[in-house]
């Protein structure tokens, strides 16, 4: 198929858009490249994505009305998959004006590129973030997520509510992914896995929020792949059996759907932070702080509907996942690995 994947250099948009050019699609690839974190990690993300034929490249931004008609006018694609936002909750605390640019109007254009090209299938990335308040675990896709608590997540959950109408007025099929703490090799610089990793390699002490009394459903970047993946050739339908009377958040009468893509287990975050130091070979130093604005204190994806649709459940483990991403990092930036200690005598 010739697939879109905006969001191409970034975590998530690099890993599809490889798994998907070793499927044997076509795959255009769609970034800004802004300076949220790193470029160079972006441009060789790109890098090894243009080693195959089968990957175009297009640097511009969803913001960009007039490039983003250019694009839907000049190509024709069978799939979406919008990978492309702002990302970070704590930085949309001190940001607010990039996340409406980027995760509102920008997708607002997305939907217009594919509403007026017919574009047979629409994927976007949502986020766990979007339960906020709710504390009724595990998080399922038909409870109402009405309580966001950072504008990270109120963009998301618009993202979804955009999606849902353009799916109602338009038959859009429309399917929202949301990802559940993804982590893995090529990973982001701002999230926890790279940020512990570096700090007790370098010596420095580790912050570790709400006292440590946190639960995250860590979902290892492959099983997030293969999700979305499979979903390519699960193009929603109405649902006959929704009812306004009783509306079910997960379903429609329009062709829309939503998913959680997650581990669905668990792990305590002094768990995860044991994980690492088994694997690096050394203890952190730990900085206990307050639960942050923005954050909350667990997540945990009910994924049975995933499971019915596609018959996936992720399966890496957190301690095969860490000890991945580590050794891509060593490899990455150079670092060797400690050298055993000498037995005496």
């Amino acid at each position: 198929m010739q697939i879109l994947v905006t969001g191409a250099a970034g975590f998530i948009g690099f890993h599809l858009s490889k798994r998907l050019l070793e499927l044997g699609h076509n795959v255009t690839g769609l970034d800004n490249l802004n300076v949220y974190y790193d470029p160079k990690l972006k441009e060789d993300r790109l890098k090894l994505l243009k080693s195959w034929e089968a990957f175009s490249f297009k640097k511009l931004d969803l913001a960009d009305r007039k490039g983003m008609e250019r694009l839907f006018k000049a190509q024709s694609f069978e799939r979406v998959v919008n990978l492309a936002a702002q990302a970070g909750v704590r930085h949309s605390l001190e940001n607010p004006h990039a996340y409406i640019e980027s995760n509102v109007l920008g997708f607002l254009n997305l939907l217009e590129g594919c509403r007026h090209s017919g574009v047979p299938q629409l994927l976007f990335a949502s986020s766990s973030s979007v339960y906020g308040l709710n504390t009724r675990m595990p998080f399922s896709v038909h409870d109402n997520v009405d309580h966001p608590i950072s504008l990270y997540a109120a963009s998301k959950k618009a993202n979804e509510l955009m999606a849902h109408t353009y799916s109602y007025l338009y038959n859009l099929p429309a399917v929202g992914l949301r990802f559940f703490t993804v982590y893995g090799p090529w990973g982001r610089p701002d999230m926890a896995l790279f940020l512990f990793t570096r700090a007790i390699l370098e010596g420095k002490p580790i912050n570790v929020f709400n006292h440590g009394h946190m639960k995250r459903d860590f979902t290892y970047i492959d099983d997030i792949v293969e999700g979305v993946a499979r979903l390519l050739d699960a193009i929603p339908a109405a649902d006959p059996l929704w009812s306004g009377a009783a509306p079910d958040p997960g379903s429609s009468p329009a062709p829309y759907r939503l998913y959680n893509i997650g581990n669905s287990q668990p792990v305590a975050l002094m768990d995860f932070i044991g994980a690492i130091e088994t694997k690096l070979g050394k203890k952190a130093e730990k900085t206990f702080l307050p639960l942050q604005p923005g954050d909350v204190p667990a997540t945990y994806a009910d994924i049975d509907d995933l499971f019915k649709t596609v018959g996936f459940r992720p399966q890496t483990s957190i301690e095969d996942g860490v000890s991945r991403f580590i050794d891509w990092y060593r490899d990455y930036y150079g670092v060797s690995r400690a050298k055993p200690a000498e037995s005496e005598g």
